[in-house]
């Protein structure tokens, strides 16, 4: 698979990772043995960098990636976060960027992945109480200390990665991105670039949503958060329909499937874009990965904006409660 850089890091990674947190939380069911014969799958495959969190199931993530670790050889690159804070059984939470915070968050993300250093660390979400300086100055002493490789924000404003990059180099930045979702063209993918950091877009299949394989919302697990999204209220996901059907018609005339389609959408967007799908099942990660050999050329780029233009999904990213420290 190609590879791309994480920013001035100059750690290569392929040009497709894996998202991880649905093997733990949030999208209905999990299985122990699916997902690590799914990690297991990508690392073969070609897949080099894996992403988790510390709030992905209350750690429970970090230890599962932390099993299939033991058995990886060393070949794969972990990207980690810390900032956002749960009570088990909840989805509230709170942002805490203290360095007192980071210092024990990454300690124990640390222990729960079984390794000496994180390849990349983000600030999951930024508290604005906390002054930057603070919080980026408690990163650079892991990165001093050998405890993480590179710096990453997740879900900034342009003007705080300009402000973040001037303190300390960010290697990249994650933010949901995707044919529904394409805020970061406002600003931030330029700031992006203009700083030196790779984007790595987080719910690049728009949650499923841009698949087709979501008719309504009865169709999700009781488990399964996005029920209570804005985005797959009844009223919503019929509204959205549309873009759903723009996709995989499009996907058609392009020999793919939607889900492929929509990721090549993502890897023509430069060659700082590194999406990272999340999925806890080989046969989706196989079809994913059968993007990074599709080629779009200018007048499908073309026909895909001017059918799903900025601002075309209805309904809010998240609940009010999810949209705490975005933008920040």
């Amino acid at each position: 698979m190609e590879q791309r850089i994480l920013g001035g890091s100059g750690i290569g990674v392929a040009a497709i990772g894996l998202g991880c947190m649905g093997m733990s939380e949030f999208y209905g069911a999990t299985d122990e043995a699916q997902s690590q014969a799914t990690l297991a799958a990508a690392l073969e495959a070609g897949v080099t960098l894996f992403d988790t969190a510390d709030a992905y199931g209350f750690g429970a993530n970090e230890e599962l990636l932390g099993r299939f670790l033991r058995g990886a050889g060393g070949r794969a690159l972990v990207a980690s976060k810390a900032g956002i804070v749960r009570a088990p059984g909840s989805y509230e939470r709170r942002v805490d960027n203290s360095p007192a915070y980071l210092r024990a968050a990454c300690e124990a993300s640390l222990r729960r992945l079984g390794v000496e250093s994180i390849d990349l660390y983000y600030l999951h979400r930024l508290n604005l109480e906390t002054p930057l300086e603070e919080s980026l100055g408690a990163l650079a002493r892991l990165v001093e200390q050998g405890k993480i490789r590179a710096v990453g924000l997740s879900e900034v404003s342009a003007a705080t990665l300009r402000r973040a990059a001037a303190i300390h180099p960010i290697a990249a930045v994650q933010s949901e991105y995707s044919l529904w979702t394409r805020d970061p063209e406002l600003g931030v993918l330029q700031a992006c670039r203009e700083v030196g950091a790779a984007f790595v877009p987080y719910s690049p299949l728009g949650r499923g949503f841009l698949t087709g394989a979501l008719a309504a919302p009865g169709a999700l697990e009781e488990r399964d958060f996005r029920r209570h999204n804005p985005r797959f209220s009844a009223e919503n996901m019929a509204r959205n329909g549309a873009i759903a059907a723009s996709v995989r018609a499009i996907a058609a005339e392009q020999g793919c499937t939607a889900a492929q389609l929509a990721l090549a959408w993502l890897l023509a967007q430069g060659a700082d874009i590194i999406p990272i799908p999340g999925t806890k099942r080989e046969a989706y990660l196989r079809e994913n990965l059968g993007a990074a050999a599709l080629r779009l050329d200018a007048a499908a780029l073309a026909r895909l904006d001017a059918a799903l233009p900025l601002g075309v999904a209805a309904g809010a990213r998240y609940t009010e409660e999810g949209m705490k420290g975005l933008d920040a």
